[in-house]
């Protein structure tokens, strides 16, 4: 998905219908590298999100706050001082740059009017939001970036503001034709790799559109180009540029299937043929708000969760390691069993071995067959026997402790694998609240002397089913043992991945006598999808009514057993189960 110029240009449009006379009222910073700005208007509240994070930088208008850590950071703290109660003066972007610049002024200590200038860089992993002055010389910056970090540019307090050259593009927006014409020329390359690598703002899918428009193969060498293609070409390019100069935007996603494939401020047309598909949008920031709010929910939980997945990982690595030591040793007991026959054989037929012997043939009488017992020619038959029982007796003692030493640590892999699988569905901050304590009551993580538990806010997914039951899904271990044992009533329906790590899945029956084949449908589609299993095609579902699941006694939490129960295979795809909050 491309974070164009363009892009940047439709939200610069809607920051000026929006924010242009507005009043900084508040400045949090909910993340080390976020900005949420409230801006008061005469038609009211609006919200301005801000992100530098390298993964996935944003700036988009929204209706959704997010909380702020207890004491703000430095920068925030700076840019109240300076900017709070300012007013939004001027939003602009310098040619189509991915750079958006929002002008305030305000009043200083001594009444006197200032003028600064917040700037925002949408730039992968470098991108920044930089505070500068009336004469851009930079007061601070979310990232600070010494020459040891960048050889062209340092982004710190005192330093001048400027735009680093590293590439030698043409501003798209004032490009005549003999430019464009001469720019794709000296590109020995595709055509639309020409397009995207000679002008600025122009990202792959534009440059695809426009030479699906032009009614050109984008995959045409330059050199191939014909004037009436150079012709046609420059037709579309200018009509792209006119579209963006007059602000004649068009936000839309493109689909191939269910699956969206990119996004634009302009229309896609590529996308129309074949399975393709688009969906318009009022705004862009509209656009952005849906496509990437999950992802950057997704990116900011991975983040927060790297030290307990490190924790997670670091102990089920262990675990595995022991569990297959002791399967190789449980395999090295597997003679003990020949060793007693030899012994008892022995007992019985040793008087026909000869002295010195180093083997004796003898009937097995527990099999019919004949068999050879190795023997120490040092050693009488009885001394053999006994020799044999020994070793016997010995590998019996250790099979009979590793059997119960490998149940205790294959329940741990059980118990490590639940809590990852936990972690990968985890969305929120509360989610791994309650993660972690089950990590500290299992003792992985140790609980600081003066540290009190964390206050639990997490609670269970919620959905409706189509046929209108209430289905419920733990979202970790001790969601999933409060769900079966405190929650269902003993005629709810119960749902698990077979085999896997995943979910508990309820479904209320209510007064119904029994569940509609759609509502099992759907529960078993939850299951799926929270279990190690999603994405899979078929995934096999087990479901038995919650009076018929036990927990046995000492079990890790989350861990059940049912000893009879009804199956099915079914896909990972809630996309048509509704939550119960929407």
């Amino acid at each position: 998905m491309a974070f164009d110029g363009v892009t940047i240009a439709n939200v610069i449009s809607e920051l000026k219908k929006e924010l242009l006379g507005g009043r900084l009222n508040k400045i949090a910073q909910p993340e080390e590298d976020e900005l949420l700005l409230t801006i008061k208007q005469p038609t009211g509240q609006k919200r301005l999100f801000l992100s530098a994070e390298a993964s996935l930088p944003l700036i988009y208008l929204t209706e959704t706050n997010k909380p702020s850590p207890m004491t703000a950071p430095n920068f925030c703290m700076l840019l109240r001082k300076h900017l709070q109660n300012g007013r939004i003066t001027e939003i602009s972007q310098p040619g189509l740059e991915r750079i958006i610049r929002i002008e305030i002024e305000h009043l200083d200590e001594m009444g006197d009017l200032r003028r600064k200038t917040l700037i925002v860089e949408i730039m992968g992993k470098h991108s920044n939001i930089i505070f500068c002055d009336e004469n851009d010389i930079i007061i601070d910056s979310i990232k600070h970036v010494s020459a040891a970090v960048s050889s062209l540019r340092e982004v710190l307090p005192g330093k001048p503001y400027f735009v680093a050259q590293t590439q030698n593009k043409l501003d798209a927006l004032r490009t005549e034709k003999e430019a464009f014409q001469t720019a794709l020329a000296s590109c020995p390359q595709p055509v639309f790799k020409a397009i995207y690598g000679s002008f600025t703002g122009i990202s792959p899918i534009l440059a695809q559109e426009l030479c699906y428009e032009a009614g050109v193969d984008g995959e045409l060498p330059t050199a191939a180009l014909t004037d009436t293609d150079y012709d046609r070409l420059y037709h579309a390019f200018r009509h792209m540029m006119t579209a963006i100069l007059e602000e004649n935007f068009a936000p839309n996603i493109a689909y191939k299937g269910d699956t969206p494939v990119e996004f634009c401020a302009l229309p896609l047309t590529v996308y129309a043929c074949g399975n393709g598909r688009t969906v318009s949008y009022p705004t862009m920031s509209a656009l952005l708000e849906h496509y990437y709010a999950e992802k950057n929910t997704l990116t900011r939980i991975r983040q927060k969760s790297a030290d307990l997945r490190r924790i997670v990982q670091t102990a089920l690595e262990r675990n595995v390691k022991k569990y297959d030591l002791q399967q190789r040793q449980i395999k090295d007991t597997e003679k003990r069993e020949t060793f007693r026959i030899y012994g008892e054989l022995l007992n019985t037929y040793g008087y026909d071995a000869q002295p010195g012997a180093k083997s004796l043939k003898a009937l097995n009488y527990y099999t019919d067959d004949t068999v050879v017992i190795p023997l120490d020619p040092t050693l009488s038959a009885t001394e053999n026997a006994k020799k044999y029982f020994e070793k016997y007796g010995k590998l019996k003692r250790t099979y009979e402790a590793l059997s119960s030493l490998t149940k205790e640590v294959k329940a741990e892999i059980e118990h490590l694998e639940s809590i990852s699988a936990a972690l990968d569905i985890a969305l929120y901050e509360e989610d791994l609240a309650q993660i972690k304590e089950e990590l500290t009551e299992s003792g992985y993580i140790r609980r600081k002397g003066n540290a009190k538990k964390q206050k639990i806010t997490s609670r269970p997914y919620h959905y409706i089913s189509s046929d209108g039951f209430h289905m419920y899904v733990g979202k970790n271990n001790y969601q999933n043992d409060e769900l079966t044992f405190k929650f269902a009533t003993g005629n709810d329906w119960w749902f698990h991945a077979k085999q896997m790590p995943g979910s508990h899945v309820i479904v209320r029956l209510g007064n119904a006598e029994e569940l509609p084949d759609r509502t099992f449908e759907e529960a078993a589609k939850l299951a799926a999808y929270y279990s190690r299993g999603r994405g899979q095609e078929k995934v096999e579902i087990d479901y038995i009514q919650k009076k018929h699941v036990k927990k046995p006694n000492g079990a890790k939490p989350g861990f059940v057993v049912y000893y009879t129960n009804f199956s099915m295979a079914i896909d990972s795809d809630i996309s048509g189960i509704r939550p119960a909050d929407k």
